[in-house]
């Protein structure tokens, strides 16, 4: 990667993981309604720790806060982190890393002082805050603008991608003013089925509303035709595709255009709730090349516009195996990204891999030495035997306070077949409910 975006595979990184960087580019866009709801933004902002398993020899990770010790300790153990990390000394939990950063005077001066013409600050994603700490630091991004990410990454410019390149596309509407979307929306429904409406620039489920018919359709259009036929809206308008398998697709453009097909991951279900992502997986050979041709055009006509960096793409099989290859563009890092070097570790051939997020109810902050101890012997050892590898402990107690709160551990979960990987994920997930006491 650090040849595809510098031409020096030698480059030092500075990962800065800003997770979430879409509120940033989302800043001043129209909004659903309801769409400003609270989140768990102290437990997202320290999602950056999972850039420490990301990291090569010689890299640097930017963090909001030193690891746990007995965390550090068990990485280093399995030899999962081979850099260095550096953190802000004001942290607030409510700033994502980046705004940490630029209001940490003595790591602004460590990060200057790293500035050899061959380390570049490489962010989640670039917005408007990652260039501000290029300035601050002397240090160039290794990635385009935050103009043109901001450009690339709504959902508005996925559909147009998809119809210019000939892909096959979900049935749907754009919708640039509120006037447009009672027609949009009835236009849909008359298709048959339910439908979605998604902000170009929401993320992680939020900015969307699932209609289910006529009735729901008033409902939303008498709570945003009140901002009147003009006002923007910046919405997609889609068919709803039922029992499709949700798969997610990453591939690299490199700065002269080059585009490298990476991995695929299936979203796991059962009974409907989702369990992970589940890799490697297996799919049918023409759905493979339909995924492939689909990264050689989505990849040529992002490089055209500009970009170069680590891209995902969500996609999704439908029942009667008719692939929808792109349905949304995140040209920035992906969960799949920060697992990569965890698949060259650590997966070896024949290993099946879940990665799975463990949500927590806590009374509460746990170390994490009581989740290993709560493991027991499902904490990977690197030993070869079925096992959880925690690659974020950060999360578990960011949100503290007095009085309960939630928190989330993120794993790898490993085994030998689909089978006993989910039993792996399933009896992890027990022995956590069990430490903390929650036996909702």
């Amino acid at each position: 990667m650090k040849h595809d975006l510098t031409g020096d595979s030698a480059a030092r990184f500075v990962f800065v993981n800003n997770f979430e960087v879409e509120r940033s580019w989302a800043v001043g866009e129209p909004k659903l309604p309801g769409a400003d709801i609270s989140f768990a933004g102290a437990t997202v902002n320290r999602m950056e720790e999972l850039g420490v398993l990301l990291a090569d020899e010689g890299d640097i990770v930017l963090l909001k806060a030193e690891l746990d010790p007995d965390f550090a300790a068990y990485l280093a153990g399995l030899g999962a982190a081979a850099g260095r990390t550096v953190s802000v000394e004001n942290h607030d939990p409510q700033r994502m890393v980046t705004e940490d950063a630029l209001v940490s005077p003595r790591l602004l001066e460590r990060l200057r002082s790293l500035d050899d013409g061959r380390t570049y600050l490489m962010p989640l994603g670039v917005s408007a805050a990652e260039e501000e700490l290029a300035k601050a630091t002397g240090l160039p991004l290794a990635g385009p603008s935050a103009a043109t990410c901001k450009a690339v990454n709504g959902k508005i410019f996925s559909r147009r991608l998809v119809a210019e390149t000939g892909l096959r596309d979900v049935p749907g509407r754009i919708c640039r003013t509120v006037g447009e979307l009672r027609g949009a929306l009835t236009g849909q429904l008359a298709l048959g089925g339910r439908v979605v409406v998604k902000e170009s620039l929401g993320v992680s489920g939020r900015g969307m509303v699932r209609v289910e018919d006529g009735r729901g359709a008033e409902r939303l259009l008498r709570l945003i035709e009140r901002r009147g036929a003009e006002a923007p809206a910046n919405l997609v308008v889609e068919s709803w595709i039922e029992h499709a398998q949700d798969l997610n697709y990453q591939f690299v453009v490199s700065r002269t255009g080059d585009v490298r097909f990476e991995t695929v991951k299936a979203a796991v279900l059962r009974d409907g709730v989702h369990q992970g992502h589940r890799f490697p997986v297996e799919l049918p050979s023409a759905v493979v090349g339909e995924l492939h041709e689909a990264t050689r055009r989505i990849g040529r006509a992002l490089h055209a516009e500009g970009y170069f960096g680590m891209v995902g793409v969500d996609a999704m099989l439908g029942r009667d195996g008719t692939l929808y290859p792109c349905l949304e563009i995140n040209a920035r890092f992906n969960m799949s990204t920060y697992q990569s070097r965890i698949a060259e570790r650590f997966i070896p051939e024949g290993t099946h891999a879940i990665a799975a997020t463990f949500g927590l109810r806590l009374t509460r902050a746990h170390t994490f030495a009581e989740v290993a101890r709560a493991l027991g012997d499902l904490l990977l050892d690197g030993t070869g035997r079925p096992g959880v590898l925690i690659n974020n402990f950060a999360t578990l107690n960011a949100a503290a306070e007095q009085g309960g709160f939630h928190g989330r551990l993120y794993a790898i979960c490993l085994a030998g077949s689909a089978d006993a990987v989910l039993a792996v994920r399933d009896e992890a997930e027990r022995r956590l409910h069990e430490m903390a006491g929650d036996r909702s």
